[in-house]
C-alpha cells in the first residue's frame, strides 16, 4: 500500500519506519523540506491548505492520515474527494476545538473538570464564579505543549490573561487538584475490532511531557480508561490510534484531551509493547487484524527536549534504546527519545533516574 502522511514530524516518520519493515510505501507533505519524515522517505513541500499538493498527495496514495492536529477540516475535504483518509475527518476536527471536545466528552458521559466557554471579554467572571479558582483560561484552537494556556489564581488575573491569549474563542477549566497524569491509547479498525494499551502516567515540565511510565497496574482506572476511550472509537466508527489523557483526582479519571493521532505517551510501545502504537494505527487505517498491544515489560520513556544526550552513556544502561529525530536543537524541542524496558519492575526507577541524569536538568 501507499500511505500518504499530512505532517513529516517525528510521529510521521515513526509512522513510515513502521510500515516499510512491512513493505508499505510513504509519501508526505509538509512545509519543511528538512523534516524528520523526508530523510525516510519522499515528501512534497507545501502547506497544509495547499489544495493543488493536498490533491497531488491524494492522488498518488491509496490513503492518507496525518501526524499533526492543525491540519483544516476543509483540507482532509480535498483528500477525501480522491482517496480514503482516517483517521475520521470529524474526530480531526472535533480535536482541533476545545470547546467541541468539551461537548463530546459531556454527550458521552466522559467526566472532566468544570468549565465554561467564554466567546467576550465579558463572560469572564461569569465564567470563573461557575468554574471557580484556581482555573486555566485556553484558547479553543492550537493549543499544544503548553501553549494556548494561562493559569489564573486571582480574579485581576483575568482581563490579562485574556489579552495575553489574543482575546478570542476560549474556555475557561477548574484547574483539577490531581494525583498524577495519565493517558490511554486504543485503535480500532473499521472492521470493527478495538484494543487498548495499558495505561500509561506522564509527568510534565511546563506543559511538555518530560517523561512516561508503563504499564500503570491499577485495574479499576484501566476499566474506567478502556470504557470512556472505547465511546469515543464507536462514535466516530474509528480507524486508527486515538489517545486521551486523563487527570486522576481522588481515584477517578477525568478527561483533559483527545488526539486523532499516534501520541508521544506512547512511544514506549516501540520497544515495551507486542505491537507498538505506530504499526497499529496503519493496521488500523488499513482495516488490518490489530497487533497485541500488551505491554512485554515495564518501560519509561524520556524525551530529549533542546538537546540530544551522549548516546553511547544512554545505551550503556541495561534496557535502554536511543531515538533521534534528524531536527535541529532548539529550546525545547523535542528531538529525541530514549526507552528504558525492564523484566522487573524494581529495576526501573534507578535506570529511570541514571537516563534522566544523562538527559540533564530542564532548562
Amino acid at each position: 500500500m501507499k500511505i500518504g502522511i499530512v505532517g513529516a514530524g517525528q510521529l510521521g516518520r515513526m509512522l513510515a519506519l513502521a510500515g516499510l519493515a512491512q513493505g508499505d510505501e510513504f509519501l508526505f507533505l509538509d512545509t519543511a523540506a528538512d523534516s524528520p519524515g523526508a530523510q525516510v522517505a519522499t515528501s512534497l513541500l507545501g502547506g497544509f491548505d495547499d489544495a493543488e499538493q493536498l490533491a497531488a498527495l491524494a492522488k498518488r496514495c491509496d490513503i492518507v492520515t496525518f501526524d499533526v492536529e492543525n491540519l483544516p477540516r476543509e483540507s482532509a475535504e480535498i483528500i477525501a474527494r480522491y482517496t480514503g483518509f482516517q483517521p475520521p475527518i470529524d474526530a480531526l476536527a472535533t480535536a482541533q476545538d476545545r470547546l467541541s471536545e468539551k461537548r463530546l466528552f459531556e454527550t458521552l458521559e466522559i467526566p472532566t473538570v468544570a468549565w465554561r466557554s467564554v466567546e467576550r471579554a465579558e463572560d469572564l467572571h461569569e465564567a470563573l464564579e461557575a468554574v471557580g479558582l484556581p482555573a486555566v483560561l485556553k484558547t479553543r484552537r492550537l493549543g499544544y505543549d503548553g501553549r494556548g494556556q494561562v493559569f489564573v489564581r486571582r480574579p485581576q488575573d483575568l482581563a490579562e490573561a485574556w489579552q495575553t491569549l489574543g482575546a478570542g474563542p476560549m474556555i475557561l477549566e477548574a484547574f483539577a487538584p490531581f494525583d498524577e497524569e495519565v493517558s490511554l491509547i486504543g485503535v480500532r479498525n473499521p472492521s470493527g475490532q478495538c484494543r487498548h494499551y495499558p495505561l500509561t502516567r506522564n509527568v510534565h515540565w511546563q506543559g511538555v511531557l518530560d517523561y512516561s511510565i508503563a504499564p500503570l497496574e491499577r485495574s479499576g482506572l484501566q476499566k474506567q480508561a478502556e470504557s470512556y476511550v472505547q465511546r469515543l472509537l464507536e462514535h466516530f466508527s474509528y480507524a486508527g490510534v486515538l489517545s486521551v489523557e486523563f487527570f486522576v483526582v481522588n481515584g477517578r479519571l477525568l478527561a483533559n484531551e483527545m488526539a486523532p493521532r499516534v501520541h508521544n505517551s506512547g512511544h514506549w510501545t516501540i520497544e515495551g509493547a507486542a505491537t507498538s502504537q505506530f504499526e497499529n494505527h496503519l493496521r488500523g487505517i488499513l482495516d488490518l487484524p490489530l497487533g497485541d498491544t500488551r505491554a512485554t515489560g515495564h518501560s519509561a520513556m524520556v524525551n530529549f527536549l533542546g538537546a540530544l544526550p551522549p548516546r553511547a552513556e544512554v545505551l550503556e544502561i541495561e534496557g535502554s534504546h536511543y531515538h533521534a529525530y534528524g531536527k535541529a536543537p532548539r529550546p525545547r524541542r523535542k528531538i529525541g527519545h530514549a526507552t528504558i524496558v525492564c523484566a522487573q519492575r524494581s529495576d526501573l526507577p534507578a535506570r529511570l533516574e541514571r537516563l534522566r541524569r544523562l538527559v540533564g536538568p530542564r532548562e
